[in-house]
């Protein structure tokens, strides 16, 4: 059963960036679309970005729109979500999670679609 991992959390300062990777040792992430997710305390779990099997189409939500990037590095192995000009309400743990059976959009509006998650890593914006 696919299992992917995720890593790169941590502390910034607003303003700052960070890099968050999604890997799974054993599998080829390119036979599943890829989503991010995050959740912070107290409330739900919402998509982020969200990266088809090709790496041609994504899907972000409205908030990160221009802030942050999902990609994939197929040589790697790996979908990276790279976070620009974080915010404190950025806040939250991020998940990665993957599917073979839903569209980019929809797994992102609806992470319960998703089949496969990972532990999540914490990212803390604050000064």
């Amino acid at each position: 059963q696919l299992q992917v991992v995720e890593s790169g959390g941590g502390l910034v300062q607003p303003g700052g960036s960070l890099t968050l990777s999604c890997a799974a040792p054993g599998f080829t992430l390119d036979n599943y679309a890829i989503g991010w997710f995050r959740q912070a305390p107290g409330k739900e779990r919402e998509g982020v970005s969200c990266i088809d099997r090709s790496g041609n189409s994504t899907y972000d939500r409205d908030s990160v729109k221009g802030r942050f990037t999902i990609s994939r590095d197929t040589a790697k192995n790996m979908v990276s979500l790279r976070m620009n000009n974080l915010k404190p309400e950025d806040t939250a743990v991020y998940y990665c999670a993957a599917t073979t059976h839903a569209t980019v959009r929809a797994m992102c509006i609806r992470p319960d679609v998703n089949d496969y998650w990972g532990q999540g890593t914490q990212v803390t914006v604050s000064s």
